[in-house]
């Protein structure tokens, strides 16, 4: 695996030289992905380097510990540095999630729990939302319907980054874990015996695709039906006196996507095409890995309690998630947005599962 580093090196050094040629500037489109590429073997590269270094340094320490004891002396250390950043690059090397550096359109749906399951809808959409802030990043509520206590049966959020991120930082790599059932542990504000009641909401994530990357999605003339309609408010009272609201169904698969937020209905119709290309894509993907036998994360598409991945409880102010074995008495502290610890414990779950595979692998062949 170390020996594709040398690889990895040459191939940046290239795209070093090609954002040096004059003339790619000239072309936009092949700037930016030279450059998304660019930054992305740029930590790799950086891990080669320090790598090399500290194996040379230790050759040379033991080339030299016969002569002057002070070098040998610097054996140990130097081991441990060889080490540790041997272990970084082959972290580094594993293959990567191609759509790590996308934003996200992310989904929020009340399932079982009623009106509960609503309001807690509502608690998970706040919480992206603070997180989202607390990473620099730019989020809105796109879609949604209200329920009549103030929570939501279902919502739609667009999370981006602001410029360009470093590599493992943007929205999806951190926000593709997301995906499942969370189910919620407390007493229902109509409760009225003090009860502590179990519901639950599903959340879906999707990377959202750049301009020109869903060019590979294309519609027939008789695909799509389209829709349209006032937007509307909590108990379907109407929001605006024009058909500004977009739906639009996309017949072969029977998806139905909705849009009313926006200003204009051309604009509600970008936004909702946005989103059917973003979950046909996504479906296609899954599809195909599904056919290779990829053993890659698998986002619950139901609210079946029993189909969990993280339960939050509010009597004990407890947060677990139930594929990594994460547990914290900081529910407060998530919900208002501190999600990083979550977040990382199945980023890292994720890498050690792909380095078992990758060892189990070499073993094998």
């Amino acid at each position: 695996m170390i020996e594709s580093a040398a690889a990895v090196a040459e191939e940046y050094a290239d795209l070093e030289r090609q954002l040096a040629d004059p003339a790619v500037h000239a072309d936009p489109k092949a700037l930016r992905r030279l450059n998304k590429r660019y930054a992305a073997l740029a930590p790799t590269v950086a891990a080669y380097r320090a790598w090399t270094a500290a194996r040379d340094d230790l050759a040379a320490a033991r080339e030299l510990a016969d002569e002057d004891a002070a070098f040998a002396e610097e054996i140990p250390a130097l081991e441990e540095t060889v080490s540790a950043t041997e272990d970084k690059l082959r972290k580094l090397l594993l293959p990567r999630d191609e759509d790590d550096d996308r934003d996200v359109i992310l989904e929020v749906k009340a399932g079982a729990g009623g009106a509960e399951s609503a309001l807690f809808a509502a608690d998970l959409v706040r919480m992206y939302l603070r997180y989202a802030e607390h990473s620099g990043w730019r989020a809105e509520i796109t879609d949604g319907t209200e329920s009549d206590l103030g929570g939501y049966t279902d919502v739609r959020l667009t999370i981006r980054a602001k410029g360009q991120p470093e590599p493992g930082q943007a929205p999806w790599a951190k926000l593709k874990y997301e995906g499942g059932v969370h189910r919620v542990q407390r007493v229902p504000v109509t409760e009225s015996q003090g009860r502590i009641h179990t519901s639950a909401a599903g959340v879906m994530v999707m990377p959202d695709l750049d301009e020109g990357d869903d060019d590979e999605i294309v519609f027939g003339p008789n695909d799509l039906k389209i829709d349209v309609y006032r937007s509307s408010g909590p108990g379907g009272q109407s929001v605006n006196t024009t058909d500004s609201a977009v739906r639009i169904t996309h017949l072969p698969t029977g998806l139905v996507v909705s849009c009313q937020n926006e200003k204009s209905q051309l604009q509600n119709k970008e936004a909702a095409l946005r989103v059917l290309k973003a979950r046909l894509r996504q479906i296609a993907q899954e599809e195909r890995e599904a056919e290779a036998s990829a053993a890659r994360r698998s986002q619950v598409r139901t609210v079946d309690r029993s189909e969990r991945i993280r339960t939050y409880n509010f009597p004990e102010n407890r947060i677990a998630d139930h594929r990594t074995g994460y547990k914290a008495h900081n529910l407060d502290a998530v919900l208002d947005g501190d999600l990083g610890a979550v977040i990382q414990s199945a980023i890292d779950a994720d890498d050690a599962a792909r380095m078992a595979a990758v060892a189990e692998g070499s073993r094998t062949s």
